[in-house]
C-alpha cells in the first residue's frame, strides 16, 4: 500500500495537533484539523520549551518564527526554600548557534504553529468535534458534530488528556488521575538580571521563566488535598497566600499578583497509556496518551516530538498500522520516563513519595531528551 498523499484528520488544534499537521503536511499529506473550541482560545501565561523542543522546531521548519516570538536562555538555576542559590545547571544547545531553551507565551506559540500550518495549506475548522469515528479497515468515516460526514485515510487524536478519540478507540485505557497538587501561573515584569529559569525547591515549588525582554511568568505548585475548586473572584489573593512561606524574593514578587483574571490555576493530573496508542487507522499522540505534570517542563515537548516521529514513520512504512506500531515503539519509553520522573518530583513535594533532588533530576532529564528522537 502507498501511504504517501494520505487524507488525514487531526482532532485537536493544540500544540500537538498543530505540530502534527505541519509535519504531516510537509510530508505530502492532505491535512484537516478540527478544534472543538469555536474561539480557539488559550490561556495567556507562558510555557517552557527546552533544548529538545528547539531542535524539534527546527525539524518542523518553524524555528525562526518560534525564536522570534520567544525568549532564549541557556541555564537553569536551583534555589533552596530559603532563597539561597545552590546550582546553575547549563542546558545543552542542540541546534548550533541557537538558545538551549526558551520561554514563550502560549498564545504566541499557538500563533506560530497555527500560522505555519495555514501557510502550508492545512485546513483548520473551529467549533467542531468528531461525533462518530467508523474505521472499516480501508479508511475512516467521520461524522462531525454539525452532522456532516467525511472520509479520511487516517485519524490522529491530539485532543488532550480527556481525549474523546481515546475513549472511542481504547475502551480499557487509563483515565487521567489527580496527583494531589495544583499549579498556579501569573505573568510579571521581567527583571533584567533574570537570564535563566529559576527553580525554587520546597513544599511550594516555584519557578520564574523569562518570556520576553519585558515579561516573565511565575509558576507555583501547591498541595491541593481534595482537589478543591477555586472561584475566579479572589483568585489573586489565594495565589498570594499560597506563596506566603516561600523564599523572600518570591514573597516580594507575590505582592504584584493582584488581578484575579490574570491568575491561571490548574489541578495537576497524570496519565500514561501503557498499551497500544492506536487501533486500526486511528492513532493518538501527546496528552491523549501521556499527560505529564509540568515539573520537568516536557509536556508540550513530548507532543511535538510525537508529531515528528509519526510523520517520519508514515513516510517509511508500508501501511498506516505498521507506521503506528513503529511510532509507538520509538516514543513509549521516552514518554514513560518523563511522566514517571515528573510525577516523582510532584509526589516528593507533597509527601506522597521521597523528596527528589531537582538539580539531579533536571540534569538527568536533559541527558535523556538530548538523545535523538
Amino acid at each position: 500500500m502507498d501511504v504517501k498523499g494520505l487524507q488525514v484528520l487531526v482532532v485537536g488544534a493544540g500544540i500537538g495537533g498543530l505540530s502534527a499537521s505541519i509535519a504531516l503536511r510537509r510530508a505530502g499529506h492532505e491535512v484537516t484539523v478540527i478544534e472543538r473550541d469555536p474561539q480557539w482560545s488559550v490561556y495567556g501565561v507562558g510555557i517552557i520549551q527546552q533544548s529538545n523542543v528547539v531542535r524539534a522546531m527546527d525539524q518542523l521548519g518553524v524555528l525562526d518564527d518560534f525564536l522570534d516570538a520567544a525568549c532564549g536562555f541557556d541555564a537553569i538555576e536551583i534555589y533552596l526554600p530559603s532563597g539561597q542559590k545552590v546550582a546553575r545547571v547549563p542546558a545543552p544547545s542542540l541546534v548550533a548557534g541557537k538558545p538551549a531553551n526558551v520561554g514563550i507565551g502560549r498564545r504566541a506559540l499557538q500563533k506560530v504553529l497555527g500560522d505555519n500550518a495555514k501557510a502550508l495549506g492545512v485546513e483548520i475548522r473551529l467549533g467542531l468535534t468528531a461525533a462518530d469515528i467508523s474505521d472499516d479497515g480501508a479508511g475512516v468515516t467521520v461524522r462531525f458534530s454539525d452532522d456532516s460526514e467525511e472520509r479520511f485515510d487516517i485519524v490522529v487524536g491530539a485532543d488532550g488528556a480527556y481525549s474523546l478519540t481515546r475513549e472511542t478507540i481504547l475502551l480499557d485505557a487509563a483515565a487521567p488521575e489527580f496527583t494531589g497538587q495544583g499549579v498556579w501561573r501569573y505573568n510579571l515584569p521581567r527583571p533584567a538580571e533574570l537570564d535563566a529559569l529559576h527553580v525554587y525547591n520546597g513544599p511550594i515549588g516555584v519557578g520564574l521563566v523569562p518570556m520576553s525582554a519585558e515579561q516573565m511568568y511565575l509558576f507555583a505548585t501547591s498541595p491541593e488535598p481534595g482537589n478543591p475548586h477555586y472561584p475566579r473572584e479572589g483568585l489573586a489573593a489565594v495565589m498570594r497566600q499560597k506563596l506566603a512561606n516561600t523564599a523572600p524574593q518570591i514573597q516580594e514578587l507575590a505582592q504584584q499578583i493582584t488581578d484575579d483574571a490574570g491568575v491561571v490555576y490548574r489541578p495537576l493530573e497524570g496519565l500514561m497509556v501503557h498499551g497500544p496508542w492506536h487501533k486500526g487507522r486511528v492513532v493518538l499522540l501527546g496528552d491523549a496518551v501521556h499527560a505529564t505534570t509540568p515539573h520537568l517542563g516536557q509536556g508540550a515537548g513530548m507532543a511535538i516530538e510525537d508529531a515528528l516521529v509519526l510523520a517520519e514513520e508514515l513516510s517509511v512504512r508500508d501501511t498506516p498500522e505498521a507506521a503506528f506500531e513503529a511510532y509507538h515503539a520509538r516514543r513509549y519509553e521516552r514518554c514513560r520516563y518523563i511522566v514517571e520522573a515528573s510525577l516523582a518530583i510532584c509526589h516528593g513535594q507533597i509527601g506522597k513519595g521521597p523528596p527528589i533532588d531537582n538539580h539531579k533530576a533536571t540534569a538527568e532529564m536533559f541527558a535523556v531528551v538530548s538523545q535523538p528522537i
